[in-house]
């Protein structure tokens, strides 16, 4: 795969979910405005490992997703952006980050939806839905829209589940659709144990 410019950010994209993002930075507003000649504008999105979001030198993991721009508006300093999350990909190699952060990347085979994995999947909604709705401060509401499409909405739940970076980034990394649906209900079970203990 060619190389491709790059997002790092203190959060986990999943393919099928959505990214905004509000851009200030003189690299990242560089980075957008080519991304912006492009027929089919995508850029890379990477957890940060450690460090912060801005400025630089930050360690970054080894596996992300693409990110397909779908919208940019102006704001008097900024740029909102809005993308949406698509293939999983390993870096390679990390380039040079002038004038943006870059990397060589190798595209992962995507999961593959089997009917037979219809009740865990039903099972991975429900529970995550259940402790949506009981925990205080979740980012995402209970009765958050899923996908019609079970493969894109298994990744929607993987996104919305409660959980830290750490836990989603082990999500992103599943080899097949019943482990990452498992994992959900695992970790999305334990997160509400540790609630409760509190």
């Amino acid at each position: 795969m060619p190389t491709m410019p790059m997002f790092p950010l203190g959060a986990v994209l999943f393919p099928h979910t959505p990214l905004p993002l509000r851009i200030f930075e003189p690299r990242y507003l560089t980075m957008v405005g080519r991304l912006l000649e492009e027929d089919d504008p995508e850029f890379g999105v990477v957890l940060i490992e450690r460090g912060r979001e801005t400025g630089g030198g930050d360690e970054r993991v080894g596996v992300g997703t693409l990110a397909r721009l779908v919208s940019v508006s102006a704001g008097a300093e900024d740029l909102h952006v809005v993308a949406v999350g698509t293939e999983r990909f390993t870096v390679d190699r990390w380039l040079d980050d002038d004038p943006h952060p870059r990397a060589d990347l190798t595209l992962l085979p995507p999961l593959v939806w089997d009917e037979a994995l219809t009740p865990l999947r039903t099972e991975a909604e429900a529970i995550v839905r259940r402790v949506l709705g009981r925990l205080p401060d979740a980012e995402w509401d209970a009765d958050t829209e899923l996908s019609d499409d079970p493969l894109a909405s298994s990744w929607q739940l993987a996104a919305i589940a409660p959980l830290g970076a750490y836990d989603q980034y082990t999500l992103l990394r599943a080899t097949t659709l019943g482990g990452l649906l498992r994992q959900v209900i695992d970790a999305t079970l334990d997160a509400e144990m540790l609630w409760m203990a509190e």
